[in-house]
């Protein structure tokens, strides 16, 4: 229990960590006379650095320890942030995100591995766990303009910073390993009766890594700025913008209970399915609707975006061995998180252009729709059909 409430905090984080800027780079514009677009493209060594960290990170924590892999994490987070903190230039920032995310990208691959270590039914704990991490996202946006705005942007990363370095010596003092001959090793993929898993599935798995993050990574990143242009009355309020999408968000987290209750009971194809077509239509809403229209919208869209997150963890804890599974999820994040990376340059230039945020959320609409396409292709699952125990071996 101890463990999983670490787990759940180290989720928070590192959301938390990624996404302060976006709110930051609003206060940045007018204290260092420089656009948005021209800001937020700082940040980019940040995603690139938490994607290309995440493979390496798994493969660490499965041949070395993913305990002391962790404490790193929370560590390595806690001094960046501080460095990042004392920035005079948009070098050090750039420089001091790119550590951030060096060290942010240790948590997906060997924290969820951690999560789902020895458990059956894996859809509720990592509901729980995805909750905390997309509260992390909704806290990211208060807690930045709730500093930058009372005592300024630098202690929106020292505050948060010194949390961090508290909670990994914490961590490192009240959590036990597990001892290495418990993570037995087994064959590397199998499906819910043992087999092979089909071909298809790889397809399927990277379709939905790839669309998923894309649609995640943009409307985050972009949504303290929609808030900004779309609803007057907060605009220019960084504690006013931040205050919103930490309200929207928050709430929104809590889809992730409902999905990873429905994905212990219920075949993941038609709950996925269900999940990602509902985006469509919100996504396409958001780039044409301002005012209270929009904060309607919104609502429900990060409702999907949030809820389909346990829905792909489960099938990868589902269809990986616990031997090989930090480095399996560290290889789903380096797809997730590159195409992250990809976001920053792609919203930049796009709302340079002066197109808003219209074209930009309609070409999510399109992802969303492809992805839907993606999860049609997966085996069909008889309802009573059941994921053989993930801490034991497979036949």
């Amino acid at each position: 229990m101890v463990r999983f409430v670490f787990l759940n905090i180290g989720h928070a984080l590192t959301h938390l960590f990624m996404l302060v800027f976006t709110t930051v780079v609003i206060a940045l514009e007018a204290q260092m006379g420089r656009s948005y677009d021209e800001l937020l493209a700082l940040s980019m060594p940040c995603f690139i650095a938490y994607g290309a960290g995440a493979l390496p990170a798994g493969w660490l924590a499965d041949r070395w320890s993913r305990k002391g892999m962790l404490a790193i994490f929370f560590l390595g987070l806690g001094v960046s942030a501080i460095l990042t903190g004392f920035a005079t230039s948009p070098s050090e920032i750039a420089i001091g995100l790119a550590f951030i995310g060096l060290f942010g990208s240790i948590y997906h691959p060997v924290g969820l591995a951690m999560v789902v270590e020895g458990r059956d039914k894996v859809g509720k704990v990592l509901g729980i766990n995805g909750l905390w991490g997309n509260l992390g996202v909704a806290f990211a946006a208060l807690i930045a303009g709730g500093l930058t705005s009372t005592l300024g942007w630098h202690y929106a990363y020292i505050v948060p910073g010194a949390f961090s370095l508290v909670v990994g010596l914490l961590f490192i003092f009240m959590v036990r390993e597990v001892p290495r001959d418990k993570q037995a090793k087994r064959k590397v993929v199998v499906d819910d009766q043992g087999r092979k898993v089909p071909p298809i599935m790889y397809l399927v798995m990277i379709t939905g890594v790839i669309g998923a993050a894309l649609i995640f990574n943009t409307t985050t990143v972009t949504m303290p700025k929609v808030i900004d242009e779309g609803f007057p009355l907060v605009q220019g309020s960084v504690f006013g913008i931040g205050g919103i999408f930490m309200v929207i968000a928050a709430i929104a987290s809590f889809t992730q209970l409902a999905t990873g209750y429905l994905v212990d009971r219920f075949p993941i194809r038609p709950v996925w399915i269900m999940v990602v077509l509902a985006e469509i239509p919100l996504l396409l809403l958001v780039g044409q609707l301002a005012d209270i229209g929009l904060l309607v919208v919104v609502l429900p869209l990060m409702m999907m975006v949030f809820g389909e997150i346990p829905i792909q963890d489960a099938l990868l804890a589902r269809y990986t061995n616990n031997a090989w599974r930090a480095r399996m999820y560290g290889l789903k994040f380096v797809l997730a998180l590159g195409t992250a990376a990809a976001v920053v340059p792609i919203v930049s230039w796009l709302h340079g252009k002066g197109d808003s945020f219209m074209v930009i959320y309609s070409i999510l609409a399109g992802a969303a729709l492809i992805v839907a396409l993606a999860a049609t292709l997966m085996p069909r699952q008889r309802p009573d059909s059941r994921i053989p125990a993930v801490a034991q071996a497979a036949e």
